[in-house]
């Protein structure tokens, strides 16, 4: 087993202390020191290990991102090989618990306004958002023609999205269920339309 060191450990108090901060105050009222006193650490070690309150964002979205990533290798693989099953792991992996607890889902919504303003965070928004429909289209592909499998991946990426966001401003607890019902509706339309085309050519 690999030795973590005192350095990683350290980096991952303080992104934990930061998404307690945005949580308890939001992003405006997050600072090295308020973070500092969730890590209950000195300000300056902070600063040692981010910089300052944009880097602190940026590393904490970061870890998130990795969490999202993590979850949507482990559901793939752990789905049958076709693509519906393949589609509704990825749809399910957004929903993780690692994306949908209550610290998560302020910080990306402070992430998503951020990145329209900080190069940096733009381009780990454009990353995320390439790479879900980047896998969306992958397994749309098997089934369906090109233009129709980036059309169908675009409508489940945003029906993710909308599901998310609607679900977070709510301020309740993320209904998981829900939301996968509605985007595996969603799948097995966008499957059975194709399905229902085949049948008719080969009527």
């Amino acid at each position: 087993m690999p030795k973590i060191g005192m350095r990683d450990v350290r980096r991952a108090q303080l992104i934990d202390a930061t998404l307690q901060s945005i949580d308890q105050s939001g992003l405006s009222g997050t600072t090295l020191a308020t973070v500092a006193q969730h890590a209950k650490i000195s300000t300056g070690i902070v600063s040692h290990y981010f910089g300052g309150k944009d880097g602190l964002l940026e590393a904490t979205m970061r870890h998130i991102l990795r969490d999202l990533w993590e979850a949507t290798m482990r559901r793939r693989m752990a789905a049958k090989d076709e693509p519906r099953a393949r589609l509704r792991a990825i749809v399910a992996a957004n929903f993780d618990v690692s994306q949908v607890n209550t610290p998560v889902m302020k910080t990306w919504l402070a992430f998503w306004a951020e990145s329209m303003h900080q190069p940096a965070l733009r381009r780990l928004q454009r990353v995320n958002t390439r790479r879900l429909y980047s896998n969306l289209c992958a397994e749309f592909e098997k089934v369906l023609p090109r233009a129709a499998s980036r059309r169908a991946a675009t409508g489940l990426a945003a029906m993710i999205d909308g599901l998310w966001l609607r679900g977070t401003l709510t301020g309740e607890p993320f209904d998981t269920k829900a939301a996968l019902r509605v985007a595996n509706e969603y799948i097995d339309l966008m499957l059975e339309m194709r399905a229902k085309a085949r049948s008719g050519k080969s009527a």
